[in-house]
């Protein structure tokens, strides 16, 4: 076993590995041990009771943090002619059609969230083996294929969190910045575990919310009840 620096033993000192902390005791031992030079992020992960290899299982979708993350978000967009007007002036950062396309394929990929309009997705269906493993291609069910490209730009901008289950049915994401209120940092990690509760596939069996952690960016993690996020 490797030894732990002694910043890491440091941050662990008054954390019980084994308890689960109500999420507010939780969040303030996160808060207090976030001694990093830069303002870290806030990060909450669910391990819950599905099993994603099954359609039935997936979980899913797009929630709008009231607070927002405190992260700039750079915004694609594949649209053409007023859509693609539409877009900029709503703060896209990239704006293009068959020459954003190109610009993919060329790896120049310079932002975090793609938006399209419907007509424009058989073009960017050519890109789901770049966008796809990276978490970025459109999809109606997370709004981010829509004709509304003005609100789907503003709602990235604005702190809408895109959420998807991995492989162990872990789930994370970051919601919000250490510098942020207490309050500010409870009202969006359960805006958060709302919209995962309500995203509950009919197919999954047994406890739902099995455990949940909270961390900061260079931080220890931290046990949470699952009963204290609602």
């Amino acid at each position: 076993m490797s030894k732990l620096g002694k910043r890491t033993v440091a941050a662990r000192q008054g954390i019980d590995r084994k308890k689960l902390y109500p999420l507010e005791e939780a969040l303030k031992l996160v808060r207090e041990r976030a001694k990093a030079k830069f303002d870290e992020t806030v990060e909450v992960a669910f391990n819950l009771g599905v099993d994603p290899r099954h359609a039935d299982q997936m979980v899913r979708g797009v929630v709008n943090l009231p607070n927002g993350t405190g992260k700039t978000v750079r915004v694609a967009v594949f649209a053409k002619d007023a859509k693609a007007e539409e877009a900029r002036k709503a703060g896209a950062d990239v704006v293009g059609a068959e020459d954003l396309v190109a610009q993919v394929q060329e790896g120049n990929i310079n932002f975090d969230r793609v938006i399209a309009t419907p007509d424009m997705m058989p073009l960017v269906g050519r890109l789901g083996k770049i966008l796809g493993p990276r978490n970025l291609m459109p999809n109606p069910k997370v709004g981010t294929v829509t004709p509304d490209v003005a609100g789907a730009v503003k709602a990235a901008k604005g702190g809408a969190v895109e959420y998807r289950v991995e492989k162990a049915g872990i789930l994370h994401a970051g919601i919000g910045k250490v510098s942020f209120t207490e309050q500010a940092l409870l009202e969006n990690i359960k805006a958060f575990a709302d919209a995962v509760q309500k995203s509950k596939p009919a197919g999954a069996k047994g406890t739902y919310m099995k455990r949940v952690a909270l961390s900061s960016t260079m931080g220890p993690g931290v046990h949470v009840d699952p009963s204290t996020v609602h």
